[in-house]
């Protein structure tokens, strides 16, 4: 009787090393720069469902423009963050069949915050108005920035001399140098880079964004005072909304984005406590005007859902994106 229970006991012991380790899914967010705040909430999702088994890889990028057709396009990432101006834009633009095909399957998974539009630059320019006839980094090819600051501009009528597609760090160097006059950066404050990069010594300052065309599109928002210690004073902007999508052709990430999406809703406290700042203004429940929810997230928050038809992946190693973006404002 001894050898049979230390037989039985061997066993045991013996499969619990020998047994697989439970399945890890393996996903792919993309989100922006590594100083901006996407990455940040990007890091904060990552923690937030790991416990749960999910391996959620977070990919730094330009920006988004390039995240909507990566989150359509590349493998492994079926979700990204991105700016609602962007996202409507690209509703809009129907100059290429497969743009149409982004525009109409790009879904939200959730709404997420206010992303202020810092407009960076030296003491003495006072408005958004004042940028005309300047030297202006609009953000690099690619990234939401670049699209919002041309919206701006073209809204405004305001004709800077001429318009720097480099990214935000660059941006910052040469802005530092004098060899721009000021640059945008569109992200939800506190922005790491602004908060680590730039002293008192920088004479530098957020400029106030009141141009009355802009606010007529733009949600108008504010920069409390002191958010970056080289900012004494509140100052008036506008806003876009950042958005989580998922493209909803992938039907095998159904599951998993819903998965996602469920820790989301029911961890906000969490990720109010352990994450960026940011968390704290997230209204999962925003009206976002124009944009349906995936049907995979209303599924596991308890609404109905209709299913979606596949489509086919485009052509690698294009971004008809940015073209078709670029072309209409260039026009």
């Amino acid at each position: 009787m001894k050898f049979v229970i230390a037989c039985s006991m061997a066993l045991v012991v013996l499969l619990a090393w020998t047994s697989p380790p439970a399945a890890v899914e393996e996903m792919g967010l993309i989100t922006g720069g590594e100083k901006g705040t996407y990455y940040q909430f990007g890091l904060d999702l990552q923690k937030l469902v790991k416990p749960a088994g999910i391996n959620l890889n977070v990919f730094p990028s330009k920006g988004s423009i390039e995240n909507v057709y990566a989150v359509y396009q590349r493998p492994g990432v079926p979700m990204g963050i991105v700016q609602s101006d962007v996202l409507a834009f690209v509703a809009r633009v129907q100059t290429d069949p497969v743009l149409q095909r982004i525009g109409k399957k790009t879904k939200m998974v959730f709404p997420l915050y206010n992303e202020e539009i810092h407009l960076l630059g030296k003491k003495g320019i006072t408005d958004f108005d004042d940028l005309a006839g300047r030297k202006v980094a609009v953000g690099r090819d690619g990234s939401g920035t670049y699209l919002t600051a041309r919206l701006l501009f073209k809204l405004s009528e305001v004709a800077p001399a001429e318009m720097v597609p480099i990214d935000t760090g660059e941006a910052l160097a040469e802005l530092k140098a004098g060899r721009i006059d000021a640059m945008f950066y569109v992200a939800g404050y506190p922005v790491r880079l602004l908060k680590e990069d730039i002293a008192d010594s920088d004479q530098l300052a957020v400029i106030p964004i009141l141009n009355k065309s802009i606010v007529e599109f733009y949600p108008r928002a504010e920069i409390p005072a002191g958010t970056y210690a080289w900012q004494p004073t509140a100052v008036s902007t506008v806003a876009a909304k950042a958005v989580l999508v998922s493209f909803d052709f992938r039907r095998k990430d159904c599951d998993s984005v819903g998965k996602i999406a469920q820790l989301i809703a029911t961890k906000q406290d969490w990720l109010q406590k352990n994450g960026h700042p940011k968390w704290k203004a997230v209204d999962l429940n925003y009206p976002l005007r124009g944009w349906e929810q995936y049907d995979c997230v209303r599924k596991v928050l308890g609404k109905s859902a209709a299913g979606a038809p596949g489509t086919t992946p485009a052509r690698a190693g294009q971004n008809p994106v940015f073209d078709a973006i670029k072309g209409v404002l260039d026009e």
